[in-house]
């Protein structure tokens, strides 16, 4: 056996392979499909302050190798969570890590305060690709003082794994990364989602209700690849690749690039086994080429 186990600072996982935010649901809803206890954690969708209805109809499209979401962080509030959601998770045999998102400093730390003291959370994702709506809706991590701010006051009151989701909507992630580093992150994943827009050229309208959104999928693979490994030359924590992965060799491209580990998102509405499919492919990897521990690819890229 191979040894597949990872750590992102001081969480553990049993592989590399995760699921990402929004993609996966609260996980039950891919049990009949996923062995729970192979995946090495699950991110669960967006958990903010309050209910939240999400953005109007249509707010998904198809596109070429992708696709364009703005579903605007529905859910139902992290008081809502902690009472009818984390109950039914929190026994999950693997990592569950909460999406932590908001539209003020303070909503991220009052947030994130409340998942401090869920006992078998070991980990936030803090997503800055939020809207701030005291800085006139520029998103938190399109700027390297709002990224720092935010992540400063989660620090504070959140004492457990930080893993901070970097926007890559921005001129240098490089910068942003670092900063948030320096703020006390523990881990960075990255990408999130490009911005783009589809339009019905038939009725000269957007496709979508808020006209832009966020583009996944294997489109964006080689951009991901690009700023993990951008951001892999610059910090020392580790760091989670996403973009695009669908197969066990995205996968490891990711971790030669520098990345930790992985999550999986758009290629679960395609084949909900998938990640079962890239965990067998990285040991079939690992075997192939006779490396003992998958941590030996991290970072092994040869650009000699």
């Amino acid at each position: 056996m191979k040894d597949l186990s990872v750590k992102l600072h001081s969480l553990e996982l049993r592989n590399p392979v995760m699921t990402a935010s929004g993609t996966f649901g609260y996980g039950w809803e891919y049990e009949d499909f996923v062995d729970l206890s192979k995946l090495g954690g699950i991110v669960v969708k967006a958990t903010t302050g309050s209910h939240r209805e999400g953005n109007p109809y249509p707010r998904m499209a198809e596109t070429p190798h992708g696709m364009l979401n703005a579903i605007g962080l529905q859910n139902k509030g992290v008081d809502y969570f902690i009472k009818a959601i984390y109950p039914a998770i929190s026994d999950f045999p693997t990592n569950v890590i909460v999406n932590v998102s908001g539209s003020t400093v303070e909503e991220y730390e009052s947030v994130a305060e409340k998942i401090n003291e869920l006992e078998k959370i070991p980990a936030i994702e803090l997503n800055i690709s939020c809207p701030n709506v005291k800085e006139g809706g520029m998103a938190f991590g399109t700027s390297c003082a709002s990224a720092q701010a935010v992540t400063r006051a989660v620090r504070k009151v959140y004492k457990k794994t930080l893993i901070v989701k970097l926007s890559p909507n921005v001129t240098s992630i490089v910068e942003i990364a670092k900063g948030v580093e320096d703020e006390g992150a523990d881990s960075i994943s990255l990408i999130n989602t490009l911005l783009g827009m589809a339009i019905d050229v038939e009725k000269r309208k957007p496709v979508l209700s808020t006209i832009t959104g966020g583009l996944s999928g294997p489109a964006i693979k080689p951009v991901a690849l690009r700023m993990v490994w951008q951001v892999s030359q610059e910090v020392k924590i580790p760091l989670v690749g996403i973009g695009g992965i669908s197969s066990a060799s995205d996968a490891i491209s990711f971790l030669l690039a520098g990345a930790s580990a992985i999550q999986v998102g758009t290629a679960n509405f395609i084949d909900p086994s998938v990640t079962m499919k890239i965990v067998a492919g990285i040991e079939d990897y690992l075997e192939r080429h006779r490396i003992d521990s998958v941590k030996d690819l991290v970072g092994a890229l040869d650009v000699s």
